[in-house]
């Protein structure tokens, strides 16, 4: 799933219950092994997206997607604050009917809730190739804590996360 940069997923999603691995790269473009040049220079089609794998024991894939709509905002299109351009749009990949499906009805929980004064603008559709994105965006939050992007744009994101969703913190 895509939300903005995938520092911010990433950051957010390591510490959930039930997520086992959070790997940055890049989907839902047309260009093979995109760099991320090519991604940042939006001549590839892919967003930055975060491939997250989960024991479905601890974590409902429902409420995964609860916590990607509450840490980024699906009404903006091709947005999240300042960073700009479809590399950043809004966008949920799965990998079988029962995540599209589940994606569609969170989706609607959202909206009925009234979460958002505007209309979601996130795609869903199959994933068809993830790209991972080079090494050295992997743990990016956690390596580079005095970063100002990591201070003024990830660190309220993972402070939101964890005001909102304490019962799913991992236990240290």
């Amino acid at each position: 799933m895509g939300g903005g940069c995938f520092w911010c997923l990433e950051a957010v999603f390591k510490e959930l219950a039930g997520v086992e691995s959070v790997q940055s790269g890049y989907a839902g473009g047309s260009v093979a092994n995109p760099t991320y040049e090519q991604v940042c220079g939006k001549k590839s089609g892919h967003a930055e997206v975060v491939q997250v794998r989960f024991d479905p024991s601890v974590l409902d894939y429902a409420d995964l997607l609860r916590v990607f709509f509450a840490i980024h905002d699906p009404t903006t299109k091709d947005r999240q604050g300042a960073d700009a351009g479809p590399q950043y749009r809004s966008i949920i990949l799965t990998h079988s009917d029962e995540q599209w499906q589940a994606a569609t009805e969170v989706m609607k929980e959202v909206t009925d809730a009234k979460l958002y004064p505007d209309p979601l603008v996130t795609e869903v559709g199959p994933i068809e190739k993830f790209w991972p994105a080079e090494a050295y965006h992997d743990d990016y939050f956690a390596r580079n804590p005095g970063n100002s992007y990591c201070r003024i744009v990830i660190d309220p994101k993972v402070s939101k996360f964890r005001k909102h969703f304490q019962d799913k913190l991992k236990k240290k």
